[in-house]
């Protein structure tokens, strides 16, 4: 059925048309540029006066266009121009992918902001020349594919991960094509490609086949011999100076074929002659102008200019005229004119004339939701009862949609829910609910259609966004990289179980009585030697302690490391008895249970101006059920700064005093106590709650009456630091105490807080990362939430390492402050701290700058600490002292002076504080000249240059954090413990512990982790490196083989080994086999299990569950195979020189082993 669109947009005829359109009120005009790409039937470019418009209509654009419209973007590079470093891989994806498409477009809308549109750009021959499709069945040698790839600009990693990446192993070519949403697999069969399957690049594991890929070209240059001569041509004709061609120039890096930061600024010198993007349009397309495109030009001109005169003094990198990289402001608008073009605002002409038309547009006034009134929904039940024609709601995920049902459940109204804006205009229902990403609501009256959000009802919300699925960042939690030995690198300290703490030296294969096997080489004190064959990987661990670098290395051959193991063992079997008594002690107190107010609550939640975290909304569920409940609450929840643990603690205070009880809140600094009582009375603000602040910044007099006031119960959410705790407070009747950070108090306030546990519920929020492990080990006996998932809209942390240069610190200070942020320019010597910072005030006389070290007074420091966070100063020259602290979102650049002197976990905390809002963040780590820096330091700064996304290195780095926070947690006691045995053996004991104590014995020892069975059947066992050629993924491969406890874990590792590697070989069968073997033993109670051509013997346990009259039996019965040695040992003598025939003939008797088992009972 064919519907009257909402919107009729006038059609251009000729080239030289263009029409204004104008009153396109709130979200109108997404809609409108919908609509108009939609009539035109034609591909229309949407050029907009600045990036922020272009990524907000994108955003809006997704909802209401419909799918037979294409709608792409050209992004900004989100350099500066002359910048000297590259844009992301995965923004010249994009570019790169728009540019193939863009001229075969036939209906859709193309987003480029002015600024991006004046660049000049590769000929549209060069992605044509430069593509190449590979199809399923195409004959072509491996290695010719693998030089076409190079030459197209793609590298050879280890692992593929990004765009412009490639791997070659064996058979098997791993490639993440530019301009694709997935990395592919190609299956070669000798020189046939067999099969083409996309792949998770997380997972590492392939999907289902498709018939070809395209490779477009990695960038936006050519980088092929023919095109670097053409380089090296143009660029000696241009400049003459010596110094421009000499060693340490730019030009001696790219002719070297080496491509460095900053290269898209020479991308002329690569062609004969360039292209612009109208170049690349379709020649019936129609161009879209919003904002005032004129002055944006001229003002990008400006800059441009400046930035040239600026830079180009330096002629190891001579630069390009602004003019020879960009499209001057005539000439832009003489190529503009000769399109036909719509201009579209929102502002309304003041008369009406030919080419001019005013929609009929509108916003909704008052119709927000306003609590303190008796209706609180009066607004919008006026506006639905009084409006005559459909009205469609917008909420921004499912999780928001329930909750407006919520809210707006009083209203009874019957509301249906609509994929698209389409479906709703076509039914018969007037009114409708949708998830969109739009921001603004708008009429059209005389269409009789109106388009409500939630931020018009509940204020301004935030969407989800992230780059990674749940499921993956389970994958790289860091007790799965830890497990899995992941990342271990050579002279890491690691555990063995019987033999202590040793230094990993690597893998080494060794021929053990004619068969070849890879053993781990372990170092320990005094450079003795351990060799531990892959098949024990189980009984290694990864070492992390306080301190990794100094660990504690034992010696062989000495009692110190079972003495180390065995006092450890006491301590853990202490902790886990206190964690028991607390458990039944909490069990049996009875407290004060809460009413939930559903109503009440769902308003208070819908004010929260986010989207929840998975995490965030887990912690707050079993924080409300806690309280509802009729047991104390104790509950810790751990979550970085600005990952959302307030609005945990918000909550928890809204039920208390919803429940007319006083709520406490504990901060170990006065500005905490500042900044948690501004966001407290902004939060609560629609609500009858009085709060207020113990601080100095409050006068005697005011103190004295709020302590008054909280005795006679008038205060209702009390904020203050540890002089909350002093004997001269008094509550009416305090429910809820809430403390941030309690590890930052002394030990007489701890005391004080302990003593009250027992009468009240308490709930704990803190910083310090703390291990997932921990919370399965304490579950039911101090209740832990954990908050990991980061917020949403927060994008990772663009981190450059550079030299420092004046012009390098100035570029980021300018670059943040022109957009109205704030900068941390870190300086770790109080003694030099306050030159560097007049060196910046030098440098940059407009920039309000602060200082900021732990060496100041308390006053003086919290006082710079307040103005920073309220803006009065723009940048804070700072030591380390900010690793903790105060969340100041508008501070989105961090500048790391000598970044070289700072711990890779230490970079990558103070790099966190920054990316605390929706805005892109940047990490300057300034370095001196690579010669004066350490091979460990620069190792170092490439490792967190490389890692802006969550992953196995970034967890890494944060997990001897976790260590901290774990010791913390228990005490400094067991920290000394953790230290001793490490991390992960120490939970071991613990979890063992605590399992033992409840099921009413005593733990053991003896039971610990080498509860494994010992197999060796004289077999070639082994990942070969010409499988897999990568050291630490094949150590990491044999680790989760050892470790696997069943078949399936087992049959899963082997499908992910085919489909990554290819057809396993025979050693690497052998070794799946061997551990199906180990597998099979373990439960039947076998210790160890040798086989060899001539037989073999099997070592049982003391209490096997085999029944012994079967084995009895066996002897009577095959005296010539089997006889016993000893109580527990039998032996065999069968001729098995096949590897095949003894494995079958083990197998089988195990399995025998397995039918007679000891009935219980």
């Amino acid at each position: 059925m064919k519907t009257t669109p909402l919107i009729n947009i006038p059609t251009l005829k000729n080239n030289s048309d263009k029409i204004h359109l104008a009153n396109l009120q709130g979200s109108s005009l997404a809609l409108t540029i919908s609509e108009c790409a939609k009539q035109q039937k034609s591909p229309l470019i949407l050029i907009t006066n600045d990036t922020p418009s272009a990524l907000k209509l994108r955003q809006e654009l997704s909802y209401f266009v419909d799918d037979k419209l294409e709608l792409i973007s050209f992004p900004d590079w989100e350099t500066l121009p002359y910048d000297h470093f590259s844009p992301h891989q995965d923004i010249i994806s994009t570019r790169i992918e728009t540019l193939f498409k863009l001229p075969s477009i036939k209906q859709g809308i193309l987003i480029v902001p002015i600024s991006t549109l004046l660049l000049r750009l590769a000929p549209k021959s060069y992605l044509k020349q430069h593509t190449l499709i590979i199809k399923s069945g195409q004959i072509i040698e491996l290695q010719s594919l693998r030089a076409d790839l190079e030459e197209a600009g793609y590298y050879a990693v280890e692992q593929v991960m990004d765009h412009g990446q490639f791997c070659a192993r064996g058979s098997i070519l791993d490639i993440f094509p530019m301009g694709s949403n997935h990395p592919f697999r190609l299956d070669f069969f000798d020189d046939e490609i067999d099969s083409i399957r996309p792949f998770d690049s997380e997972s590492q594991r392939s999907l289902k086949a498709i018939d070809e890929i395209k490779l477009l070209p990695a960038h936006e240059f050519s980088t092929d011999k023919e095109a670097i001569n053409r380089f090296k041509t143009k660029f000696t004709e241009k400049f003459t100076s010596p110094l421009s061609t000499s060693k340490e120039s730019i030009f001696s890096e790219i002719t070297q074929h080496n491509l460095p930061a900053g290269i898209e600024y020479y991308l002329p010198l690569f062609f004969e002659q360039t292209n612009t993007l109208f170049d690349y349009l379709p020649s019936n397309a129609k161009l879209a102008i919003v904002g005032d495109i004129n002055q944006a030009t001229i003002d990008f001109w400006q800059t441009l200019e400046h930035r040239y005169e600026e830079r180009s003094v330096n002629l190891l990198r001579p630069l390009l005229t602004p003019n020879e990289l960009y499209l001057r402001h005539e000439q832009c608008f003489e190529q503009l004119n000769q399109w036909p073009r719509f201009y579209f605002q929102q502002a309304p002409f003041d008369n009406e004339k030919q080419g001019r038309t005013n929609f009929d547009c509108a916003l909704i006034e008052n119709i927000q939701v306003e609590h303190k009134k008796k209706q609180p929904l009066a607004g919008i039940s006026e506006f639905i009862a009084s409006f005559e024609g459909k009205i469609l709601f917008s909420v921004q995920s499912s999780g928001r949609k329930e909750s407006l049902l919520e809210l707006l459940a009083p209203l009874k109204l019957k509301l249906t829910e609509f994929s698209t804006i389409d479906d709703f205009t076509k039914a018969k229902a007037k009114l409708g609910i949708t998830i969109s990403q739009v921001e603004n609501s708008f009429m059209l009256p005389s269409r009789g259609f109106a388009f409500i959000t939630e931020n018009e009802l509940l204020g301004f919300k935030v969407t989800q966004s992230r780059r990674r699925s749940q499921s993956s960042d389970e994958n790289y939690s860091s007790d799965h990289i830890v497990a899995n030995l992941a990342e271990l690198k050579v002279g890491q300290p690691v555990v063995h179980i019987d033999y202590g703490v040793g230094r990993y030296l690597g893998l080494q294969t060794i021929e053990t009585a004619g068969n070849l096997t890879e053993f781990v080489t372990l170092e320990y004190l005094r450079g003795d030697k351990l060799y531990v064959p892959v098949s024990a990987l189980h009984l290694i661990s990864r070492y992390s302690g306080h301190d990794v670098e100094n660990a504690p290395l034992n010696k062989l051959g000495t009692e110190t490391w079972e003495k180390a193991k065995k006092r450890a063992a006491e301590k853990v079997r202490d902790v886990a008895a206190e964690l028991l008594e607390v458990y039944a002690q909490r069990a049996a107190k009875i407290g004060h249970s809460y009413k939930l107010n559903k109503n009440n609550y769902a308003l208070f939640k819908n004010d929260f101006p986010f989207e929840e975290t998975h995490d965030q909304a887990l912690s707050i569920n079993a924080v409300i059920s806690d309280m509802c409940s009729t047991q104390p609450m104790d509950r810790l929840v751990c979550g970085d700064v600005g990952f959302g643990k307030t609005e945990v603690a918000m909550r928890a205070a809204f039920l208390a005093t919803d429940n007319a009880r006083q709520v406490a809140l504990l901060v170990p600094t006065t500005l905490l106590a500042q900044q948690h009582y501004e966001n407290f009375k902004d939060r609560f603000s629609n609500w009858p709650v009085r709060i207020e602040v113990l601080s100095r910044f409050k006068t005697a007099k005011e103190q004295k009456q709020i302590l008054a006031d909280s005795a006679s119960g008038k205060v209702d959410i009390l904020i203050g630091t540890h002089k909350l705790l002093s004997g001269d407070l008094q509550f009416s009747d305090l429910g809820l105490l809430i403390i941030d950070e309690e590890h930052r108090f002394g030990v007489r306030q701890k005391e004080k807080i302990k003593a009250l546990r027992a009468q009240i519920d308490i709930l704990t929020l803190t910083a310090t990362p703390i291990p997932r492990t921990l919370n399965m080990s304490m579950n039911g006996m101090r209740d832990l939430s954990i908050i990991a998932t980061p917020p949403a809209k927060r994008l990772a942390v663009k981190t450059f390492v550079q030299q420092k240069t004046d012009q390098t610190v100035s570029d980021a200070i300018t670059r943040e402050v022109m957009r109205g942020g704030q900068v941390y320019f870190l300086h770790n010597n109080v003694q030099t701290i306050e030159k560097a910072a007049q060196d910046i005030q030098t440098l940059l006389p407009q920039a309000k700058v602060a200082v900021a070290h732990g060496q100041m007074n308390e006053h003086q420091l919290e006082k710079v600490m307040s103005d920073f966070y309220h803006q009065r100063q723009n940048v804070l020259v700072c030591t380390t002292i900010i690793e903790t602290g105060i969340d100041i979102p508008s501070a989105n650049t961090i500048i790391i002076n000598r970044a070289d002197h700072l711990g890779l976990a230490q970079l990558h905390q103070l790099r966190g504080r920054v990316g605390r809002s929706h805005h892109q963040a940047y990490a300057y780590l300034l370095t001196p000249p690579k010669k004066l820096m350490t091979k460990d330091a620069q190792k170092r700064l490439q490792a967190i240059e490389s890692l802006d996304t969550l992953g196995a290195g970034f967890t890494l780095a944060t997990h001897d954090l976790e260590i901290r926070g774990a010791g913390e947690l228990l005490g400094d006691d067991q920290s000394g413990q953790i230290s001793t045995v490490g991390y992960n053996l120490y939970m071991e004991m613990l979890n063992q512990a605590v399992t033992a104590l409840q099921s009413g014995q005593e733990p053991s020892l003896e039971h610990l982790l080498s509860s494994q069975a010992e197999v060796e059947l004289r077999i070639p066992a082994l990942i070969p490196d010409t499988y897999i050629h990568d050291v630490n993924l094949r150590l990491s491969l044999y680790k989760r083989i050892a470790n696997s406890n069943d078949k399936h874990a087992l049959k899963e590792i082997q499908v992910e080994l085919i489909d990554r590697f290819g057809l396993l070989p025979d050693a690497t069968k052998n070794l799946i086999q061997v551990t199906e073997v180990k597998q099979l033993c373990t439960p039947l109670g076998i210790k160890r299990l040798e086989a060899h051509a001539n037989g073999g013997n099997i070592q049982f346990t003391e209490n096997t569950p085999v029944d012994p009259m079967f084995l009895v039996s066996l002897l009577q019965k095959q005296g010539n195979t089997f006889k016993l040695e000893g109580p527990t040992k039998l032996k065999f003598s069968v001729k098995l020189e096949d590897s095949r025939a003894r494995m079958n003939w083990i197998t089988q008797l195990l399995n025998s082993f397995k039918d007679h088992l000891i009935k219980k009972g």
